[in-house]
């Protein structure tokens, strides 16, 4: 597999104006990540437990109608994959609950919402620490910057961590969609020998926007024992 794109000229970083101080960040980020949990448990919702447990199935995470899980956190890739994605012919239930919602036009619900519906699946390489707060990456497949801001991973990924993640940005920053994968070489071997013929013919620059392709990710992840590296904290008990 090859990327044939090109790296973006401008830093989606450098060309916003001036630096914001940590604390107005992370006030920001607080009450984004807040409203987008909104969102996401009604948009829970819109999900029935059967659609909850066929996709369990696809990642390894049931056995016919009955859950095998190591821990309950697992269940974020299942909703990931169930909101975001949907397969051709489908519509996705966040684009149903976007239509549903009674939201005021231009408030921060509408402004999360919107982002959350442009989400886009990644691969990050973390590059540095903000100069304000969270973390400068780079997304390998698009050769683009990303100001990612995220208490739990500023606190615990180092300069060349890389992770499989989707983001979006309600504002000058990015924010994860709340599931992130480690990346390493063994994994990237794993999953070009599970690839399917006609998805490993693809260049990367289109893979990572195949529903697919997120889904193999996790599945791998999750098979493999990747996932014993990860835990998740409500940005609440974060200092």
């Amino acid at each position: 597999m090859a990327s044939a794109v090109a790296r973006r000229e401008e830093s989606a970083i450098e060309n916003h104006g001036p630096l914001a101080k940590r604390e107005e960040v992370l006030a920001r980020y607080h009450r984004l990540r807040q409203i987008g949990k909104q969102h996401h448990h009604e948009l829970l919702k819109l999900v029935s437990g059967n659609a909850m447990l066929h996709q369990a199935r696809r990642l390894g995470l049931a056995r016919g109608k009955t859950l095998i899980l190591d821990d309950m956190d697992e269940m974020t890739y299942v909703y990931d994959l169930l909101i975001h994605t949907a397969p051709p012919g489908r519509s996705r239930p966040i684009d149903r609950y976007a239509r549903s919602a009674a939201i005021v036009p231009g408030s921060d619900e509408a402004l999360v919402l919107d982002a959350m519906r442009a989400a886009r699946f990644s691969i990050l390489a973390v590059e540095r620490r903000h100069e304000a707060a969270g973390l400068v990456a780079t997304d390998l497949l698009r050769r683009t910057e990303v100001w990612l801001v995220d208490i739990g991973l500023e606190s615990s990924l180092p300069a060349g961590a890389v992770i499989a993640t989707r983001i979006y940005a309600p504002e000058r920053f990015s924010m994860t969609a709340g599931v992130n994968v480690p990346f390493d070489v063994e994994m990237v071997e794993d999953l070009h020998s599970a690839l399917p013929r006609h998805l490993a013919e693809l260049e990367l620059v289109n893979l990572i926007d195949d529903r697919r392709f997120a889904e193999l990710i996790y599945r791998v992840a999750l098979s493999g024992g990747l996932m014993d590296r990860v835990s998740y904290q409500d940005p609440a008990e974060l200092p």
